[in-house]
């Protein structure tokens, strides 16, 4: 991948995906606040900005919405944003701002580069790794006719094989 902006007020954060998606042939520059994401957009051309949900008085949310105002006026390029969230409940955020990607915290190194490759090919990226499994809470399926409770057949007492119709 080419360049990619990465901003949060984290040295932690913009360590973990430096490192993650440094790779030879990429440049990671590194921003420590929101205001500084344009100039750097308008600097590099990147091919993609990786930003931090909470950062100070200007978070992923402004930066955003920022960017695509600067990109529908013709002063910045259109540049895919993949957010960094908090908390699951944050995604509403996410959707309503138009980042074309977004992980929960805690970050890996494969959600973060799975996120890159999807958003770099012009696609998009939306992490359900903390999402609620509902299945578990679905009721169970309805039980065949004559089939014992719980879905399990006794044994043949002959074989001990589960016995089969009955």
């Amino acid at each position: 991948m080419g360049t990619i902006v990465v901003a949060s007020d984290a040295p932690s954060v913009r360590g973990a995906v430096a490192a993650a998606l440094g790779e030879p042939g990429t440049e990671i520059v590194e921003v420590h606040s929101g205001p500084e994401v344009a100039p750097a957009v308008d600097e590099h051309e990147p091919d993609l900005v990786v930003v931090d949900m909470q950062m100070g008085n200007m978070g992923a949310m402004a930066v955003c919405m920022d960017l695509r105002l600067e990109a529908s006026y013709g002063n910045l390029p259109a540049v895919p944003v993949l957010v960094l969230l908090d908390r699951r409940a944050d995604v509403f955020l996410a959707r309503r701002f138009g980042a074309e990607g977004w992980l929960v915290k805690p970050l890996d190194s494969l959600r973060l580069r799975k996120a890159s490759a999807a958003l770099s090919e012009g696609g998009t990226y939306h992490d359900r790794t903390f999402q609620p499994v509902s299945s578990s809470l679905a009721p169970d399926p309805p039980l065949a006719p004559g089939a014992p409770a719980g879905g399990v057949a006794p044994a043949d007492a002959d074989t001990g094989a589960p016995s089969v119709g009955a």
